[in-house]
């Protein structure tokens, strides 16, 4: 019995740690500055609405793409460092994906 309680214990407190992650996004260059804010305020939003953290936003501006992406030569790069649990980071990426304004994104996990 007490290795059972042992490990709903270590599962309660697994579920409330938070992850470290970096989310690299590309932007529309179509996009206006107060567009732009709204979209990285939403990405925020989502983070800590579900009890996470935002430790950084860093927005990098235009900046030429490797490749075209969706028809487009450039785009505003913005860099979000936060806390997060692990089981919501495939819902953000879904939501990114939604999102017609972002191009690419990437979602990395810091090592912990």
């Amino acid at each position: 019995m007490v290795s059972k309680r042992a490990s709903k214990q270590a599962l309660k407190a697994e579920e409330v740690q938070l992850r470290d992650y970096e989310l690299v996004v590309i932007i529309s260059p179509e996009v206006m500055d107060e567009k732009l804010e709204a979209i990285i305020d939403k990405i925020s939003k989502f983070i800590t609405e579900r009890g996470g953290t935002v430790a950084s936003v860093d927005s990098w501006g235009k900046r030429k793409l490797a490749y075209p992406l969706k028809h487009f030569m450039e785009g505003s790069y913005v860099l979000t460092q936060f806390k997060l649990k692990p089981e919501l980071s495939k819902e953000l990426e879904a939501r990114l994906q939604i999102l017609e304004e972002v191009l690419r994104h990437l979602l990395i996990k810091l090592s912990s």
